[in-house]
């Protein structure tokens, strides 16, 4: 479940580098505008980042539907076993309300786990020193609050069943080369460069 606990913080901490139509029934196509919008800016960034010299930071701007379908795009191509979908809602000072759609339905799981699993979060992006990790402040479990053990717990499971390395939701995670900074807004996104 670290692949999909990377993606995670990943989609949520880099803002698209890491879902409007999301899962398998609704996957954004590569060549879709948006998802090109972002791939187009995120090789820009990177090749203006090799450049030697000092230049003053610029920025980048995304919207919410840009983002979402770039997180879509991320876990098709990753072909993610566990995490289907994730849609995330952009507000102001960094902070983040979402939904993620974790299936279980092809794992060997106690039949006490409920195989297809929505959970609800909300929380902050932190940013520094050119990394980023996801502060979740409430987890929801199919619509009760739940104790973000929860979430440790469900990775946990992920990491018994093989499908990915330990490593902590808390964790902090390089952003993409040649990101400084990002910063979100109510229905969008900075990338700063």
């Amino acid at each position: 479940m670290m692949a999909t606990r990377r993606r995670l913080a990943a989609a949520l901490i880099a803002a698209a580098l890491a879902a409007p139509a999301l899962g398998r029934g609704g996957v954004q196509d590569p060549g879709s505008d948006r998802v090109q919008r972002v791939l187009k800016a995120l090789d820009a960034i990177q090749a203006e980042s090799l450049i030697p010299g000092t230049r003053p930071l610029r920025r980048s701007d995304f919207d919410e539907g840009d983002f979402n379908a770039y997180i879509a795009y991320r876990l098709e191509e990753g072909k993610e076993d566990v995490l289907r979908e994730l849609k995330v809602k952009l507000l102001d000072e960094n902070r983040i309300e979402g939904r993620a759609l974790v299936d279980l339905s092809r794992q060997k799981i106690p039949s006490f786990i409920k195989p297809r699993l929505n959970l609800y979060f909300e929380g902050r992006l932190a940013i520094k020193d050119g990394k980023g990790r996801f502060e979740c402040r409430k987890l929801f479990l199919e619509g009760s609050e739940v104790p973000l053990l929860v979430l440790d717990t469900l990775i946990d499971i992920a990491v018994r069943l093989g499908k990915t390395d330990a490593e902590s939701i808390r964790a902090w995670v390089d952003l993409p080369y040649g990101i400084k900074d990002l910063k979100t807004r109510a229905g969008g996104l900075s990338l700063y460069y």
